[in-house]
């Protein structure tokens, strides 16, 4: 029979549990995660179980891609491992680490079986096809037997016969309808002047108008095109609403907060509530000395400092990169109070400025012709990481 405690003592025991006991209840539900999601952001009806947009990168040397350079779905400019870029082990050794919690690798098998008779479309331009080959490359992991597929207006995609999946992209750089029309006698008369861009703000582009119906995810951007370098003052965008000028002129900026509300009101109007819309924001580009026309370069090999992001992305001090912020800015007031979701991938993409094809473009004199691509990302690489971010909202939104 075992012995008892003395009086004095039990009481001494009991005192600390009760007090263990009396704390752990009180505090338990602080730090408890909570079987509700957290509550929204006003920004946007949506917010997933940390905030996956903020951290830092880590060198990890056992994470390695899940697809090389013979996936079917690469671009030849992009397919840095094709192409020999320099680096290409260390730059694929760097993992994203959101600040309060882990981000997973994509399960392909996992997420394919929760995306079973789904399709997903991405519309945009080409940041969102580099996006999407990362997509399709990591997707075919789960199906080998992915095809080629390019219907429905698509200007590229690809179709998974074991799960039914469709995955499709929709060439359309400023999302509105525009096209060119040589000078005309009645047209301004100023000098140098060879014609227009017409854009009309109230009318999608033809490649993406039909396809509300189809998709059960989408991807929308639009901000690289916009600038005057595509459009200088000899063929300038001219913004035409219900078919009429729009007066007084718009400038580029205001051009692009009217096309952004006339598109998102667009798709708010004919897109189904059911499906989940997504905005990628800006992928900053990486020109250092110049922009891409004035010898600008991107030899790193290192991912920037935290300190440095502002020096070069901060539109106060005017550098060559600063329209990626510029644009975020406009974009989330136009989003405010829509069902479109931000996919935030600005910032964890700033610090990369070693991660673009540069000079190994795959085509010879293309530097020459073109000068170093610091805008486009090297596949494996950086997308993969905004893919890993992408299918844990998709998931998280689907199973909540």
């Amino acid at each position: 029979m075992a012995p008892k405690l003395p009086p004095t003592l039990f009481a001494w025991l009991v005192l600390p549990v009760c007090l263990l006991l009396f704390l752990y209840s009180t505090l338990l539900p602080i730090y408890a995660p909570s079987s509700n999601p957290p509550p929204s952001n006003p920004l946007i009806p949506f917010s997933p179980p940390c905030n996956l947009f903020k951290g830092h990168w880590i060198m990890d040397p056992t994470r390695e891609p899940m697809y090389d350079e013979t996936c079917p779905f690469h671009r030849n400019a992009w397919n840095c491992l094709r192409s020999k870029r320099e680096n290409m082990g260390r730059i694929n050794s760097w993992r994203w680490v959101p600040d309060k919690c882990e981000l997973p690798r994509v399960d392909p098998v996992g997420f394919m079986g929760l995306m079973r008779d789904k399709r997903i479309g991405f519309v945009g331009d080409s940041l969102n096809e580099n996006f999407l080959v990362s997509l399709l490359c990591i997707l075919r992991v789960a199906d080998v037997g992915a095809r080629k597929w390019k219907r429905k207006g698509a200007w590229r995609g690809a179709y998974f016969p074991a799960y039914n999946v469709t995955v499709g992209y929709h060439r359309a750089v400023l999302l509105a309808k525009y096209e060119w029309q040589p000078k005309q006698s009645t047209l301004s008369q100023q000098d140098g002047l060879k014609g227009i861009h017409r854009v009309d703000v109230d009318v999608p582009a033809n490649d993406w108008t039909d396809i509300s119906n189809f998709y059960d995810v989408l991807v929308f951007n639009t901000g690289h095109w916009w600038g005057y370098d595509k459009f200088p003052k000899e063929t300038p965008l001219v913004f035409y609403k219900a078919g009429q000028p729009i007066l007084p002129p718009l400038g580029m900026l205001d051009g692009y907060r009217v096309v952004l509300e006339n598109m998102v009101a667009h798709i708010q109007r004919e897109f189904p509530r059911k499906s989940l819309k997504f905005w990628r924001l800006q992928s900053p580009r990486h020109f250092y000395g110049g922009d891409w026309n004035q010898n600008g370069s991107c030899l790193f090999n290192e991912p920037l400092e935290e300190l440095q992001l502002d020096l070069w992305f901060d539109p106060r001090n005017n550098g060559v990169n600063k329209e990626a912020r510029q644009f975020n800015h406009i974009i989330k007031e136009v989003l405010q109070g829509t069902d479109i979701r931000l996919l935030d991938l600005t910032h964890l993409s700033e610090f990369r400025a070693d991660a673009h094809p540069a000079i190994w473009l795959g085509q010879k004199d293309a530097v020459a012709v073109w000068g170093q691509d610091c805008m486009h990302w090297c596949l494996p690489g950086v997308p993969d990481t905004w893919v890993d971010i992408l299918t844990q909202l998709i998931t998280y939104s689907m199973e909540t």
